[in-house]
C-alpha cells in the first residue's frame, strides 16, 4: 500500500515538509510506502472550468499539463493521501488550492473512497481555518478523513522550531499510525467482499 503526501509550500525543505516527513516516518514503520511531492514555486494555473477534462480523449486529465496531471496519475495507484500547507495569511497557500481544484475536478474518481488527511503549519495562527478548507476536498469525494490525537497542526517559523513543537510532532506521528490502521481495515474489508457503495449523484441548482 502507498500514501501520497503533497507539500503545498513553495519551499521544498520547509516546516510543512518536516511535518509530512514525520507522518511518512510513522507510515513506513507500518510497512506503508510513501512519496512526498513538492508542488514547487513556479506559476500555477487555476481551474478555469473549461470542462475539457470531461471530453472524450481528455477524460481525467487537466488541459494545463503540469504537476496536477502528475498527481492525478499517481493517485491511480495510491491508497491514501496527506495534503500539507503552510499558513501565510490565515488560509492554505494559493498554490495548493489551485492544484487541488484542478486535480479533483479532473481526477476525482482516482481519489474516491481512499482515506485522506490534511495538515497545516504556521508560526502562530490560521491553522484551523486552513485545516477546514483542505478537508473539504475529501468530503466532496467520498473519502474517509483520517484524524489524530489533536487537530493536524504544527507550529514553528523554521524546521528547527517545528521539531520543538513536541505535541505537533506527536500529532503527525499519530496521524501516520491512524492512516495505516484505516488502510489495513479497508484492505481486510476487500478480502472479505466488503466493498464501497456505488452512490448516485443528483445534481441540482438552487432554482430547480
Amino acid at each position: 500500500m502507498k500514501v501520497l503526501l503533497i507539500n503545498g509550500s513553495p519551499n521544498e525543505k520547509s516546516c510543512t515538509y518536516t511535518a509530512l516527513s514525520k507522518v511518512a516516518e510513522s507510515l513506513n514503520e507500518e510497512n506503508i510506502e510513501t512519496e512526498i511531492i513538492h508542488l514547487g514555486n513556479k506559476a500555477t494555473a487555476d481551474c478555469i472550468g473549461c470542462k475539457t477534462c470531461f471530453k472524450e480523449g481528455h477524460q481525467g486529465k487537466c488541459v494545463f499539463d503540469d504537476i496536477a496531471n502528475e498527481i492525478i496519475e499517481k493517485a491511480k495507484t495510491s491508497d491514501g493521501f496527506i495534503f500539507g500547507t503552510p499558513v501565510y495569511y490565515a488560509h492554505p497557500t494559493g498554490r495548493i488550492l489551485s492544484v487541488l481544484d484542478r486535480v479533483f475536478y479532473a481526477g476525482k474518481k482516482n481519489f474516491e473512497f481512499k482515506p485522506g488527511a490534511s495538515i497545516a503549519s504556521a508560526r502562530r495562527g490560521g491553522t484551523t481555518a486552513s485545516f477546514d478548507v483542505l478537508n473539504k476536498y475529501f468530503t466532496i469525494s467520498q473519502m474517509p478523513i483520517v484524524s489524530s490525537t489533536y487537530w493536524n497542526n504544527i507550529h514553528g517559523n523554521n524546521p528547527e522550531e517545528t521539531v520543538q513543537d513536541l505535541e505537533g510532532m506527536q500529532t503527525m506521528y499519530n496521524l501516520g499510525k491512524n492512516m495505516a490502521w484505516l488502510l489495513n481495515c479497508i484492505e481486510a474489508g476487500k478480502k472479505n467482499n466488503i466493498n464501497h457503495p456505488n452512490n448516485v449523484t443528483q445534481k441540482t441548482s438552487f432554482i430547480r
